[in-house]
């Protein structure tokens, strides 16, 4: 007799989480909190374009190796491929070798601070390219309100005085990278049908080749190799880019993009705190008070107005509804979304969404099903660009 099958586990079941997802998301902020400080001891041994590589190619390998043990595929098609290799410039091999760039010349304090600034960017570009994002007040006044925060850490009343122009610029640059990155995302490579983990893998992977191309022409060997600006790259990439990326994607699974989005707002405040404490960088008065106006006009641009609902009606005398008619139905609509990662992957989650129940006849409640906008149905909450936060460097 041959041995039985063993159980296939209940989509109701899921299986047991080694650690709780409150655990996980702390960790994933340290991670993409402390990103900033090991890329500004990166930088002290390698040049910048050099950094990037390694953390790309560290990041690969921990993705690669998490592939083969989920027995995953890499995604399929000549488009889908084209579409990541634009999302893993915008994503990944341009903004980390900006972030490497602009640390040369400002600390690791002011880059963290200059990435919360991704959802700003991202708000004020939906506006251009996503027609159904439509602004409110509230989110308009975030968006005031966030780059007041950023010129309030620059000291802009003092002519920025003591922050180099050039280097600020650069981690604004890459923080601005990453918005449009989403924006792209969202727009090409919604429900493609490959996991998560596949098109997260296929996208830094993408960048390696990228930086492995790049690197070689605008540097050179380094003469000798230190031992800590080399574990910082190692750190960067395996666990910033390669770990980082699985812990958010399981988050994201079990609490929600919306909830998972949320690391966002402790990434700065973990990267000043990092790069005060071990790297003795100085902190001015105006640098954590622009950090909180930053993250406040970047939670109010997160905001979404909330749909008023029609009262039912009450049946029109004399045209009952029939006992066959009376009962609402309500379909479900399984969409995909697009969630940005603080570190430039992207992830893609499924949902069912429930469409509003058929009016049924004797009533004048009208309220029609969602319309179907792209790839994903316009009554379900809004995603990509404005909807989570930024990434981390």
């Amino acid at each position: 007799m041959s041995p039985a099958a063993p159980p296939t586990p209940s989509p109701a079941s899921p299986a047991p989480r080694l650690l709780d997802w409150r655990v996980r998301f702390g960790v994933l902020a340290l991670i993409w909190g402390f990103s900033f400080v090991f890329i500004k001891v990166g930088t002290e041994g390698f040049a910048p374009f050099q950094v990037t590589f390694g953390r790309l190619l560290f990041g690969t390998a921990v993705l690669a190796v998490a592939l083969v043990v989920k027995r995953d595929r890499l995604p399929r098609g000549a488009r889908i491929w084209g579409h990541l290799t634009v999302a893993a410039l915008l994503l990944n091999a341009l903004p980390f070798s900006l972030f490497a760039y602009a640390e040369l010349t400002i600390p690791s304090t002011l880059a963290g601070i200059c990435n919360a600034t991704t959802p700003l960017w991202g708000m004020l570009l939906s506006l251009v390219a996503l027609s159904e994002d439509r602004p409110t007040r509230v989110r308009a006044a975030g968006l005031g309100i966030g780059f007041v925060g950023v010129l309030t850490v620059l000291g802009a009343w003092q002519g920025f005085s003591g922050v180099d122009v050039t280097g600020t610029a650069l981690a604004l640059l890459a923080s601005f990278s990453y918005a449009v990155g989403w924006i792209y995302v969202r727009r090409t490579l919604s429900g493609t049908g490959a996991s998560n983990l596949s098109l997260a893998g296929s996208q830094v992977g993408l960048a390696t080749l990228q930086l492995a191309i790049v690197t070689p022409l605008f540097t050179s060997m380094p003469t000798s190799v230190d031992v800590l600006p080399l574990l910082a790259v190692i750190a960067l990439g395996a666990l910033g880019t390669g770990y980082a990326m699985l812990l958010q994607y399981g988050v994201v699974a079990e609490v929600g993009p919306t909830t998972a989005s949320m690391v966002t707002y402790f990434i700065p405040v973990i990267a000043t705190a990092a790069g005060v404490a071990l790297l003795d960088e100085q902190l001015t008065w105006n640098t954590p008070v622009g950090a909180l106006i930053v993250l406040t006009g970047a939670a109010l641009t997160q905001s979404r107005r909330t749909p008023r609902r029609k009262p039912h009606a009450h049946p029109v005398a004399g045209n009952t509804p029939t006992a066959t008619s009376s009962a609402p139905r309500t379909t479900h609509n399984a969409t995909s979304s697009v969630r940005p990662t603080p570190n430039g992957a992207t992830a893609f989650a499924a949902r069912t969404v429930a469409t509003p129940p058929t009016p049924v006849a004797g009533t004048t409640d009208g309220t029609p099903t969602h319309p179907v906008v792209g790839n994903r149905s316009a009554g379900a909450e809004r995603v990509g660009t404005t909807d989570g936060a930024p990434c981390r460097a």
